[in-house]
């Protein structure tokens, strides 16, 4: 008989060796590094070379992609589904926008007039929200004060008092590099003028200067739905921090911070809790009263029942996240032994003993470890 094997994926995010809030610039930084240690052309006949590179290059392709990282962050490679990594190591991307700069400052490949343009995206921000257990369970609408950059208002993003923006660097004409002849060597330096942007700001704007941005104070409306879990992140596009120069602005990411409950505990959408009953209750049959988050609700007892048993009350647990209905709240019963006894019903037990007998049989540890785990 054939047994079918589960195959564990690396994290995208241990692969390139970045945190999971790295920004865009953060993860093209690593994957040239990575793809440039471990491109084939540089290790031939290296197998193991040649698997790191295509693990980096599926890595990069999928966090690159601002809608399936969202998805892979949210649900790991599962959530990726035919959407994944399509096969092809350079991904979307041209080879020469992944290594063409790297390559052409070590062995000044492409004649090289190489203009920077000034304008960035902005950052991304992440913002952890904590809320109260029912609150993930039923959804909720807040706000959320966050820090941010905007786009200055006294000179309207462009850096400059006059309005009219940088002008090109006089000293690299806007190339943003410099060139050295050294014997037979021509070598490309940043320009220090302008740092490497090809254009410089003269009339710099006294409130932000010459940033074209500033960190303001923003509210934002939050709209949790019903379902979600500790770690959900929830994705506001554009609402990250300005670009410079005008640069579109990034995303920012609510990520959710869940309270555990006094005595439910989730696993998946079905909801847990341990409910003490008496030794009379358990041993003759009861109707006891139950506490959900829905409210109150009857739970019958049946004659007999053992300390350990569950059971299960449909749809009083989590709603699905953006589907429709509900897991279930399982409920397990523990029978508690009373601890201080009159001398009435000391007796009372002692005849009621004398008339049960239970077969003293060793019982499997796991069982009586199980019982210790919920009584601790």
């Amino acid at each position: 008989m054939s047994r079918t094997q589960n195959v564990i994926k690396a994290d995208y995010y241990e692969v390139l060796g970045v945190s999971r809030t790295a920004s865009d610039q953060e993860l093209k930084a690593a994957y040239r590094k990575q793809a440039l240690q471990h491109h084939p052309d540089r290790n031939p006949g290296n197998a193991e070379a040649e698997e790191r590179f295509k693990a980096c290059s599926e890595a990069y392709q999928i966090l690159s992609d601002p809608q399936k990282r969202a998805a892979y962050d949210r649900y790991g490679h599962a959530g990726l589904g035919a959407s994944g990594f399509d096969g092809n190591p350079f991904g979307s991307q041209d080879i020469g926008d992944i290594f063409g700069d790297l390559f052409g400052e070590m062995f000044n490949v492409g004649g090289g007039r190489r203009s920077t343009s000034r304008v960035q995206k902005g950052r991304d921000i992440r913002y952890d929200l904590t809320i109260e257990f029912e609150e993930a369970v039923f959804g909720k609408e807040t706000k959320a004060t966050i820090q941010r950059m905007e786009a200055c208002k006294d000179c309207r993003g462009t850096g400059t008092t006059s309005g009219r923006g940088p002008t090109t660097c006089p000293h690299c004409q806007g190339r943003g590099q410099v060139r050295y002849q050294q014997g037979f060597f021509s070598i490309a330096r940043t320009c220090s003028a302008c740092s490497g942007a090809g254009n410089v700001i003269s009339d710099p704007c006294a409130t932000c200067r010459g940033e074209g941005r500033v960190e303001r104070r923003h509210e934002i409306n939050v709209s949790i739905p019903a379902g979600v879990e500790d770690g959900t992140r929830i994705r506001y596009q554009g609402e990250g921090d300005v670009g410079r120069s005008a640069g579109p602005a990034g995303d920012l990411y609510i990520v959710l911070r869940v309270r555990p409950h006094k005595f439910f505990e989730r696993d998946g959408n079905d909801l847990h809790c341990l409910i003490p009953i008496s030794f009379p209750q358990a041993a003759l049959g009861a109707e006891i009263t139950l506490t959900t988050l829905d409210g109150e609700t009857k739970l019958k007892i049946p004659e007999g029942a053992q300390s350990g048993q569950e059971f299960r009350i449909r749809g009083k647990g989590v709603p699905h996240l953006n589907e429709y209905g509900r897991g279930d709240l399982i409920a397990q019963i523990i029978v508690r032994t009373p601890t201080k006894l009159n001398k009435a019903q000391k007796e009372i037990l002692r005849q009621l003993g004398e008339t049960i007998t239970v077969e003293n049989t060793p019982t499997a540890r796991g069982i009586l470890e199980k019982v210790k785990e919920m009584f601790s």
